[in-house]
């Protein structure tokens, strides 16, 4: 089946551009792109790094999940990309698509720093994106392309909330 991401919203972009920051995320995108694969497949190739690449992919809803059995082996869940191909819509201000940019392409070190200011905002009952941007003092494009980046948190409509481990 041929599924296609479309992309309209400038910050849409960040996961996509951190699914291929370096060689291990990029050889597993291509890994699940072709067959589905278990995380212990994933990891014995790759490494604990391909691992945490095929979380990050199931975090970041581009990889879809199913459990699977082989040779009468108790089941595993299996993974596989969910989009066949994107399709992006690029026609934004410059200000924004700088925002965004600036945020997919972060230091690790720096991104840590300003997701622990996030977090600390938006608390666990979370809070209106309006209100932490304000407090921050960030634009709302750049809060969005921060949290989208993040494994921890994410919007529900106008506010971010925590993720919750399933």
């Amino acid at each position: 089946m041929n599924r296609i991401k479309v992309i309209n919203e400038p910050s849409e972009l960040v996961p996509m551009l951190r699914s291929v920051d370096t060689p291990v995320k990029r050889d597993v995108l291509k890994e699940v792109t072709l067959e589905w694969r278990t995380a212990d497949e994933i990891e014995a190739k790759f490494g604990s790094e391909g691992r945490d690449a095929i979380i990050f992919f199931d975090k970041m809803k581009l990889v879809e999940s199913r459990w699977m059995s082989t040779g009468g082996n108790y089941p595993e869940k299996s993974y596989h990309t969910f989009y066949t191909s994107f399709h992006i819509n690029a026609q934004w201000p410059v200000y924004e698509i700088s925002d965004v940019l600036a945020a997919a392409m972060m230091s690790e070190e720096e991104y840590s720093e300003i997701e622990a200011k996030i977090i600390e905002q938006v608390g666990p009952q979370g809070r209106f994106s309006g209100d932490v941007a304000e407090s921050l003092g960030l634009t709302s494009t750049m809060l969005k392309s921060l949290v989208r980046r993040s494994v921890k948190m994410d919007y529900r409509g106008h506010r971010i909330e925590m993720k919750h481990e399933e």
